[in-house]
C-alpha cells in the first residue's frame, strides 16, 4: 500500500503538467484550455533510490455545485479527503484569486495535511511570487515550474518527508492474470455509467452531455475472484466533427487504450441502433486485432417493437464481425452484467489461447483436404505446414508454394474453419502466408577443369556416334 498525494486547485494552474512531471509520464491530458481534466487520474511517482508514492490528478475546482463543474469539484474533493497529503497548486503568475481563497477555506475544514505549490514561476522573482501567498498561512510553500521541471526534485524530497511509511492507495499492477478491458464507443452511449455501475461508486463523471470523458482512465477491480483493469475512454466522433485540439488528444488516448487492452467492449445505444460511426469504432478495434464484445446499452428502455428492429439492425450491420458476441445490457440499472462478463471471459480465453504446431498443421490439412484452393493458371497452391506465431489475436503462419494465388475468399474460409474447429469466440484470427524459396535460385554451377574436359569428351563421342 502506497501513500497518496492529491493535486488540488482551480482550473488551469498546471496540475496535470505537475502530475506528468512527478510520474515522469504523459498519462494526463495537458492543454491550455481550462477544465480539460475532469476525472481522477492516478499514477505512481518513483524517485530514484527512494520509496514510491501515488499521485492523483484532479479537475479544477470552479466553485459551481451543478452540472459538469459540480461533478468535477466532487471528484477533486473526494481525492483530497482520501489523500495522505494535499498539494494545493496555485498560479504564481496570476497571484491569489477569490477561487483560491474558497479552496483554501474548504481544505482547512477538511483538516488534511497541505503543502502550497506556487506553479509557473519560471522567469519570475520566486520570492516575490511566494510572498503574494503569505496571507494563506501555510508553512510548507514550494515554488515550481512543472512545464520546465524546475523545483520538481526538491518538491519530491519535501513530499517524502511529510508522507507516512504506509498509505491506503494501491498502485496499478502488471499482473498477467488481470484482464484488461477497454470500453469504447461513440459519445454518450453510457461507458462511464457502466464503469461506475461495475465499481459500485461514482468513480467516473457520467453526464448526458456528450464528450464528458476526455481522458482514458484505468481502474483495477476484482469481481467474483477474478482481477480486471477497466479502462474508460473518451467517445469517438467522426473526423469531420472533431475540431477542438483537446478532442483530438482524447482520440489519441482512446486509440492507445485500445492497443493496450485485451478485450474491447464496443458500446452501442439501443435507441439509435448501429450507426456508421459505430462501425468505424469497431474498425479501430479490428485494426488493433483486439478481442471484441458488443454491448447494446439502454436495452431496458425499449419497447418490444424497438427491440425487434434493433435485433434486425444488429444482424444486418454487424455481419462483418458476426464472430463477436452481442450482449444486451442496462448500465444504469445493472441488468445483463453477468452475461457481459461471461462474454468477456470467452473472448479473452479465445484471444490468449496458446496453440501447438501439430494441432495447427492438422487443422490446416483437414481444411485443405475438405476444400482445396482453386486452380489458377494451371497451378494449385500447396499448403505444407502451419505453426502458431502469437496470441491476442491468435496468429498462424502458413508455409507452402504458390500462396500468392490464394484468393481472399479462401483465406476467409481458413479463418472460419480454424475459428469453428478451435471454438474461438469474440476474437479475430490472423494468417500470415510464407512461400518457400528455391535455395538454388540465382546461383550458377561453375564446372571444374576436370568436369569441362569430361564434357568435351562426351560431346566428341556423341558426334562420332552420329556419323
Amino acid at each position: 500500500m502506497l501513500p497518496l498525494v492529491a493535486l488540488v486547485g482551480r482550473p488551469n494552474v498546471g496540475k496535470s503538467t505537475l502530475f506528468n512531471a512527478l510520474t515522469r509520464s504523459r498519462d494526463a491530458l495537458v492543454h491550455d484550455q481550462p477544465g480539460v481534466t475532469r476525472d481522477r487520474h492516478y499514477g505512481v511517482c518513483r524517485p530514484e533510490g527512494q520509496r514510491p508514492f501515488m499521485v492523483v490528478d484532479t479537475g479544477g475546482i470552479a466553485g459551481e455545485g451543478e452540472g459538469l463543474a459540480g461533478a468535477t469539484t466532487r471528484q477533486a474533493r473526494a481525492a483530497a479527503e482520501e489523500a495522505d497529503l494535499v498539494l494545493f497548486v496555485v498560479d504564481g503568475r496570476e497571484g491569489p484569486s477569490a477561487l483560491d481563497d474558497e479552496i483554501l477555506a474548504w481544505l482547512r475544514k477538511a483538516a488534511r495535511p497541505t503543502m502550497l505549490i506556487v506553479n509557473k514561476t519560471d522567469g519570475l522573482d520566486v520570492q516575490a511570487a511566494i510572498s503574494e501567498f503569505v496571507r494563506y498561512g501555510i508553512s510548507e510553500v514550494h515554488a515550481t515550474s512543472s512545464a520546465h521541471r524546475q523545483g520538481i526534485d526538491t518538491l519530491i524530497e519535501r513530499v517524502l518527508g511529510k508522507l507516512p511509511e504506509e498509505g491506503a492507495a494501491e498502485a496499478l499492477d502488471n499482473d498477467p492474470n488481470r484482464i484488461r478491458v477497454a470500453f469504447i464507443g461513440r459519445p454518450n452511449v453510457g461507458k462511464s455509467t457502466l464503469v461506475n455501475r461495475l465499481l459500485g461508486e461514482e468513480r467516473m463523471i457520467a453526464s448526458d452531455v456528450p464528450g464528458t470523458t476526455r481522458d482514458s482512465v484505468a481502474i483495477d477491480m476484482e469481481r467474483d475472484g477474478r482481477l480486471y483493469r477497466l479502462i474508460d475512454t473518451a467517445g469517438l466522433r467522426r473526423k469531420s466533427k472533431v475540431e477542438e485540439a483537446v478532442e483530438k488528444f482524447s482520440i489519441v488516448k482512446t486509440l492507445q487504450a485500445i492497443e493496450q487492452c485485451q478485450v474491447a467492449v464496443v458500446m452501442l445505444d439501443a435507441g439509435e441502433g448501429v450507426t456508421d460511426q459505430d462501425a468505424s469504432v469497431l474498425g479501430y478495434a479490428l485494426d488493433a486485432g483486439r478481442a471484441l464484445v458488443v454491448a447494446v446499452n439502454k436495452w431496458d428502455g425499449q419497447t418490444d417493437y424497438q427491440r425487434q428492429q434493433a435485433e434486425a439492425l444488429l444482424i444486418r450491420k454487424l455481419s462483418f464481425v458476426e464472430w463477436a458476441e452481442a450482449v444486451r445490457i442496462s448500465a444504469k440499472h445493472g441488468s445483463g452484467l453477468r452475461e457481459l462478463f461471461a462474454a468477456i471471459h470467452r473472448a479473452h480465453a479465445s484471444a490468449t489461447h496458446e496453440f501447438g504446431t501439430s494441432e495447427a498443421t492438422k487443422a490446416m490439412e483437414i481444411a485443405y483436404e475438405s476444400n482445396p484452393p482453386p486452380v489458377v493458371r494451371g497451378h494449385v497452391a500447396k499448403l505444407r505446414f502451419c505453426h502458431p506465431a502469437g496470441t491476442n489475436p491468435p496468429t498462424f503462419v502458413v508455409h507452402g508454394t504458390r500462396l500468392r494465388t490464394l484468393s481472399d475468399s479462401y483465406k476467409r474460409y481458413l479463418e472460419n474453419f480454424f475459428r469453428k474447429r478451435f471454438k474461438l469466440v469474440g476474437t479475430p484470427v490472423k494468417f500470415v502466408f510464407k512461400e518457400g524459396t528455391n535455395p538454388y535460385e540465382g546461383k550458377k554451377n561453375v564446372l571444374t577443369e576436370r568436369q569441362i574436359a569430361k564434357k568435351k569428351r562426351l560431346i566428341r563421342h556423341v558426334k562420332r556416334r552420329g556419323k
